[in-house]
Parts: structure tokens; sequence; C-alpha cells
């Protein structure tokens, strides 16, 4: 049951303010110091509306994925697992799609944080397999070891620098309130500048959907963020969370027998999971707009666009214009830690997630320690990551985006409309009567969840077959 202390007032949301940050570290690295600058970069303060939809929408699905797990005590897998239909269906779907995102995702972070460190410390043609394979080994040791706390604050203070900096420069360089206020609300698919395609061959011919899509996918996560806050939640121990583990259905004879006291009490902890997720979307929003408008600053008055084995120096030109060749070398620096954080991050989400899946497909699998199916999964990426590396480590952009694409986008709608129903009808089935009438969801829950199902399914079907083939084309 939830513990006896709920959160009451501002302080007390304040001091149970946590899986927010922990999912703002996992998602602000290469959607933002990549995707974000140099979608910027390209088509300037037009496209901001991109940022806050992704964002804002993607919300909704996090939002009511953290509310199922503080009423119900389990995660979304677990929800997925309740969907009508043939057995575990969105569970085979989740993990093949997520098997996929999972290797182009890691793979891509590991080639980016390569490419940072060998562009402060060039160690000649064999530089990027070597610094792929030392990222690897070292986070993969780190997340073996569940040694992640200590070295996530280290990587959150170059972070931090980054972030700083960063909105240093796009307040320095900010457009005037008219271009805000038409990036914002004019919803424009500006055409890619004549100096962009020449300057760039794999967007020589290609629409600006090209840019626009993987910054959506990449703000706030993609579908594994989602399913990862759910995560963060019952290791904050939010409502029935609380003594829980990932990995464990709900308990669903207490759930039936919830009284209409205990009801009440669990509802502070909605509360909780609002505002903790409302600080999420905040801080997502701020930072990915604010690398967007630097490098919209920045780089697009220089027509420079970040691209190739040479992106991490071309984006560090946020820096260095502002605070000389020492400015530049420290950006260098900290987007390393900023990839390293998201690998961690990554690492920290993923392989729970494949396990999570596994365990309700397979019997078998289900009876090995919860901590050997992460282990397990663990050893996979470090496998991919070498072969990632080695088949498209030239094209660290390109990674960057298929992973934005594949994760945040193509199983999103489907991933809200599951949402919906865990919190609509499969909570209600869980609880009795007197407690499903105090917590269940407003219409809000409901109008977020389908318009994200809607908008993002209005993306997969009509924007992202063209921007695949375009990027495969080229």
């Amino acid at each position: 049951m939830p513990p006896k202390k709920t959160p009451k007032g501002l302080l007390g949301l304040l001091m149970v303010l946590g899986p927010s940050l922990v999912w703002c570290g996992e998602y602000i690295g290469s959607g933002e110091v990549i995707v974000s600058t140099r979608a910027g970069a390209v088509l300037g303060p037009a496209i901001l509306w991109a940022v806050t939809v992704g964002i804002f929408l993607k919300y909704w699905i996090g939002l009511c994925g953290g509310r199922y797990t503080v009423v119900t005590g389990e995660a979304m897998i677990d929800g997925f697992a309740r969907l009508p239909g043939p057995r575990n269906w969105m569970i085979w779907i989740t993990l093949i799609g997520q098997a996929a995102s999972a290797v182009c995702s890691i793979g891509a972070i590991a080639v980016m944080a390569s490419v940072f460190l060998g562009s402060l410390f060039p160690l000649g043609d064999q530089g990027q397999v070597i610094y792929v394979s030392i990222v690897t080994v070292f986070v993969i040791t780190i997340a073996w070891l569940g040694r992640f706390d200590a070295l996530k604050w280290a990587m959150g203070l170059f972070v931090g620098v980054i972030v700083l900096g960063v909105a240093y420069v796009a307040v320095r360089t900010l457009p005037s309130a008219r271009e805000l206020l038409i990036g914002l609300f004019g919803f424009q698919v500006p055409d890619i500048p004549l100096w962009a395609r020449q300057g760039d061959p794999d967007i020589a011919k290609a629409t600006a959907w090209g840019e626009i899509l993987p910054l959506i996918g990449w703000s706030a996560g993609g579908f594994a963020s989602q399913v990862w806050y759910t995560y963060w939640v019952m290791g904050a121990g939010y409502g029935m969370a609380a003594g829980r583990q990932v990995g464990t259905s709900a308990d669903t004879e207490c759930l039936a027998s919830m009284t209409a006291d205990q009801a009440r009490e669990l509802k502070p902890w909605l509360r909780a999971v609002a505002f903790d997720a409302t600080v999420a979307l905040v801080i997502g929003t701020v930072v990915t707009g604010a690398f967007l408008l630097a490098g919209s600053g920045i780089l697009r008055p220089l027509m420079r666009v970040p691209k190739g084995p040479q992106v991490a120096l071309q984006v560090s030109e946020i820096f260095s214009q502002h605070w000389s060749a020492a400015g530049g070398m420290l950006f260098l620096a900290a987007g390393a830690a900023a990839m390293v954080s998201t690998q961690l991050g990554q690492l920290a989400g993923w392989p729970r997630l494949l396990a999570d899946c596994t365990r309700h497909l397979s019997a078998r699998f289900a009876r090995i320690a919860p901590l050997w199916q992460y282990r397990l999964f663990l050893s996979v990426f470090l496998v991919t990551n070498l072969l990632v590396c080695w088949g498209l480590g030239t094209q660290p952009v390109v990674l960057v985006k298929f992973g934005a694409i594949f994760d945040g986008l193509l199983l999103v709608p489907l991933q809200a409309l599951a949402v919906a129903y865990m919190i609509f009808v499969a909570q209600k089935k869980m609880l009795s009567a007197d407690a499903a009438g105090i917590l269940r969801p407003g219409w809000y829950h409901l109008l977020g969840l389908v318009v994200a199902a809607i908008v993002f399914g209005y993306f997969c079907a009509f924007q992202v077959p063209s921007v695949l083939t375009q990027m495969l084309g080229g």
C-alpha cells in the first residue's frame, strides 16, 4: 500500500521531485546537441513549433503512464500485457521494434561520443573505433556494476555547463518577438535554403521534414523514454509503487480490495507525478529550444550545416564564437560528457525494457534473476555498438536521425492508444468500485493521448516513409 506520508503543498511536491530529472538527464544529449542545433542551422527559428509539439504530446504519454504506475504499482510494459486481443501482441511489437531502435540509438550515441572525443584528442584513422570501444566498455561496466549515481552527477556537471552556455548564446542571438511567435505558432515547414543543399549532399534533394521529424522524434525522448519514466516512478516509490521492483506485475488482490480512504490517501501521489512530469516538460522545452535557437543564431549566419565526422567541431562553433578556442574546447568536453550521460541513461533503461518484454513472452527467461536478465541484454549491446560503429560510423548524424525516427515516431501513436486503454479501462478493472471512482483520470488525459495518437499517426503515415526513402537514398 502507499506510504503513510504523502506529499502536501508545493514543498512536499519539491521533496519528492526526482523521476523527471532522471528523465531529462536521459534524453538531453544527442537530440539537443546535434539534431536541434542542426535543425536550427538549416531551418532557423521557424520550426520552434516542432519542439513544443513533440514534447507537449509526449508529455501526456509519460504523465499518463506515470499515473498508471502510481495507481497500480506496475510499469508500462506490464500494462501492455493487459491489452485486449491476442495474448501479448503489444509486447511482441514492443520487443521487436525496440530491439531495433535500441541497437540503432545506443550505437549512434556511442559513435557521437567517439566523434566528440576524437575532436578533442585525435587518434588517427582508427580513432573512432578505439573511442567507441572505450566508451562502450566503460559505460557497460558502470551499468553492469550498478554504479550510476556518482558518474551521473559528474557527467551532469558537464551537461549543466553546455546547457547554461547554449542558453546564454540563445539569449544573446535571440530573434525578434515576431519571429519567435511565428516559430511557435505558425507551424511553418520552410524550404531548405540553397546554401544548405549545396553544402550537404545528404539533403540536396530532401525536404524540410528530413530535419523536422528527427527533431520531433528526439524531443522528450521516444517510445522507450515514456516506458522508462514509469521505471523511474517505481524507483522513486510513488504511491502503489513503494517497495516494489521493476519487473513485477500489480498486486491485483490488493487493488481489488482498496477502500475509499486508501484511494484518497493515494491521490496526492497523482498530483506529485503530474508536477514531476510537468517539470520535465518545462526543462525539455526550454533546453531543446535553446539549442535550436543557438544553431539558428550562430551557425545559420555562417551557412554551416553540422554533418559527417566533423560534426562536433562544427557544432562547437556555438561556443567558440563567444569564448574563443577555449570555449570551443569546453563545448567538446561537455558534449562528450552529454553523450556519455545519455548512453548511461539508455543502458539503465533499454536492457530493462527488453528484459521486461521477454519476461512476459518466455516463462524460462522469467525464472532468471532480474539482475542477470538485465546483464544479458547489456552484453548484447557490447557487441552491437561495435558493429554499428564499423558499419555506419562515418555517418553519425544519419545514425542519430535513424534512431530518432525509429524510437521517437514509429510506435508512439500505438503507445498513446495503449496507455489510454490502460488508465481508462485496465486500471478500472483492477480497482474496487470506490477506488476507481476516486482515482479515475480526467477527460483531458484522454484528449491529450488521442491528439498525440492522431498527430504522431499523421507523421508516421504521411511523412516518415518519404523521409526514410530520402535518407536511405542519400
